[in-house]
C-alpha cells in the first residue's frame, strides 16, 4: 500500500514520530508528538489511537509511541519526499534553505510516487537534502552520517558541520549570513564571560557566531 493511501494527518503525524527519533534517543511520547505537530495533546492521543487501529503504531498507556513495520515503512516515503522536495526547491527553483520547509510540507501531500522518483532521478540521487539531513532511498535505506551535537563539543575542539536542523528559520537564516554551512569545517570557542555563549569560529573565513546553548543542538558535526 502506497502512503498516498493514508490521510494527510495519518502522514504528517508518521512522520513526526520517525523524526523525534532521528536525531535522539529520548522517548517518543504523546505529549512530545503534540509539540511536534502543533496541536493539542488530546488531539494526538486521537489520532494515535487511530494509527494503532490500522496497525501503525504501537503505544501503551503512559508509555512510548512507536512505529511499526508498516508504519516507518510509510513513515520513511514521507520523510523521502519532504527532503527530496525541499532539495528540488534550493536546486532547482533557487530557494533559500530556510524558505524551503513550508513549501515542502504543503507539497509533500499532493505528489504522487511516481513524481517523487522523478524528482529523485532528476536531482541525481541525492542522498542529503539542504540542511544535511539523509534523504531516504526508494528501498527506505537511511544513511544518517556519524555526527554529534555541537553541544557536545569541547572548547578549542574543531568539527565539520553534517546537519542543520530546519526547526527555525531564523536561525539557517543567522547561519547562512555568516557563512555557516554544511561542510564548513568550525571551531568551538568560549564566549564572554557570564554570557552561557559560545562562538563558532568557520576555518577559511574566520566568521564568528555567537550562538547560545540552545542553538548548538541544532548543529551536528563529524570529527574534522
Amino acid at each position: 500500500m502506497s502512503v498516498s493511501s493514508l490521510s494527510a494527518s495519518a502522514q504528517n503525524y508518521l512522520k513526526a514520530i520517525w523524526s523525534l527519533g532521528e536525531w535522539s534517543d529520548d522517548p517518543v511520547t504523546p505529549t512530545t508528538v503534540a509539540a511536534k505537530a502543533g496541536v493539542r495533546l488530546s488531539t494526538t492521543s486521537d489520532a494515535i489511537r487511530k494509527l494503532g487501529d490500522q496497525g501503525l503504531v504501537e503505544h501503551a498507556p503512559y508509555g512510548a509511541v512507536s512505529l511499526t513495520p508498516e508504519g516507518r515503512e510509510h513513515a520513511v516515503a514521507m520523510v523521502r519526499r519532504h527532503r527530496l522536495i525541499e532539495t528540488f526547491l534550493v536546486q532547482v527553483l533557487g530557494y533559500r534553505w530556510d524558505q524551503v520547509h513550508d513549501e515542502a510540507e504543503t507539497l509533500e501531500h499532493a505528489v504522487s510516487d511516481f513524481m517523487v522518483d522523478r524528482i529523485d532521478e532528476q536531482l541525481g540521487f541525492p542522498r542529503r537534502d539542504p540542511h544535511g539531513d539523509p534523504i531516504p532511498t526508494r528501498d527506505g535505506d537511511v544513511d544518517r552520517p556519524d555526527a554529534r551535537p555541537l553541544s557536545e563539543l569541547a572548547p578549542g575542539e574543531r568539527g565539520r558541520i553534517e546537519r542543520i536542523s530546519d526547526a527555525d528559520p531564523g536561525l539557517l537564516q543567522f547561519f547562512a549570513d555568516r557563512g555557516v554551512g554544511i561542510g564548513a569545517v568550525v571551531e568551538l570557542r568560549e564566549g564572554a564571560p557570564y554570557s552561557d555563549a559560545v562562538d563558532l569560529v568557520v576555518e577559511g573565513s574566520g566568521a564568528t557566531a555567537p550562538l547560545g546553548r540552545s542553538a548548538t543542538r541544532a548543529v551536528w558535526v563529524s570529527a574534522a
